[in-house]
């Protein structure tokens, strides 16, 4: 009996119980067939830089990321080209901090000593620089303080502009080839654009953050960088998103286009896939996603128990995030991943 619509008629079939009705699923067939492919070239790994020489600490929380002195910074980047990644994303602690963030645009500071390390002895490795005051301030909120008409400290968003856009040049001068404001203050993408602009660095590219959420899974990522508020908001919901909006993160995506960004970030990655693909549907852009410190600890620590097998899971997250429209990762399981892949190649 055939089934028909208003323009289509479809014999309906049917298989002797004997017969399979798909193809056997081979390795050869599956690899053939693959919509999503993940490669070593759509990662990004994280570096956290100190001031020193020989340096190397542990993350407690981040099994198998340390700090590292520039020297040995060096080195694991190295390994990462070597192994297809591309990119580096450079964080830095410095010695010293203050109410402005001061050290953040230090051309001796560890970012930009980092940088200059990378663009010596690896000229062809693409060095992304972290813009954000948080790992530079005393009291750990990614802007200056001031007291509100009420008499409560909030983050002063307008002064902390000027303060992004001297460490952006700063870090341009020192060789970054990708400048990445973090912050989420508003208005600090026009604000990096013209300063970069008008010191000559026309061609640098800027990667923002602009769809970054006020999440529960960046505790790790807090010990990595020194970076908990001590003064101030207890958290950083008054000038990140709230995780339960996406129209939201539309308007921020298109805010910070219009200002002048070359590239966009969503972060966390994991739990915001819908939202990943909302801003990928939304421009032609090239789109981010940071895998962040939770959901790699997360994962770390489930293996660790044994309760995961870390290489199948890891990689089915990582292919998550790139199924659902990210053109770039930033991961701390970099490294692992490009071997992984590597081996399955």
């Amino acid at each position: 009996m055939p089934v028909a619509n208003a323009s289509v008629t479809v014999r309906a079939m049917s298989f002797p119980e004997d017969r399979p009705r798909r193809l056997r699923r081979t390795p050869a067939l599956r690899a053939m067939v693959r919509e999503t492919e993940l490669l070593p070239r759509n990662l990004v790994l994280p570096l956290f830089a100190v001031p020193g020489k020989g340096v190397r600490r542990p993350i407690g929380s981040m099994p198998g990321v340390a700090q590292l002195s520039v020297d040995l910074l060096v080195e694991e980047a190295r390994a990462a080209q070597k192994l297809g990644v591309p990119a580096v994303l450079l964080f830095g602690i410095p010695d010293t901090k203050d109410a402005n963030g001061s050290s953040a645009w230090d051309p001796d500071g560890p970012v930009c000593s980092a940088l200059r390390a990378l663009r010596d002895s690896l000229p062809d490795l693409i060095t992304i620089a972290d813009v954000c005051l948080c790992e530079y301030t005393d009291h750990g909120h990614c802007g200056p303080l001031l007291r509100d008409v009420r008499g409560h400290l909030t983050v002063a968003n307008d002064q902390t502009l000027p303060l992004l856009a001297r460490a952006s040049v700063a870090y341009a001068r020192a060789g970054a080839s990708i400048i990445a404001p973090s912050d989420m203050m508003d208005g600090r993408i026009g604000a990096i654009r013209r300063a970069l602009d008008e010191e000559g660095f026309e061609n640098s590219l800027v990667l923002s953050y602009a769809v970054k959420y006020a999440s529960g899974f960046y505790g790790p990522f807090r010990e990595a960088a020194d970076s908990s508020p001590k003064e101030g908001p207890e958290d950083r919901r008054a000038y990140q998103m709230d995780p339960a909006n996406v129209r939201e993160a539309r308007r921020e995506a298109l805010l910070d286009i219009h200002e002048g960004a070359d590239m966009l970030m969503v972060k966390p990655a994991l739990a915001y896939l819908d939202v990943i693909a909302q801003v990928r549907a939304l421009t032609d852009l090239p789109v981010a996603a940071y895998n962040v410190s939770g959901e790699y600890s997360m994962l770390k620590a489930a293996a660790q128990n044994g309760w995961i097998d870390e290489q199948r899971v890891a990689l089915e997250i990582l292919t998550s995030i790139k199924r659902a429209g990210a053109d770039l990762i930033v991961t701390y399981s970099a490294l692992d991943a490009a071997r992984w892949l590597s081996d399955l190649a």
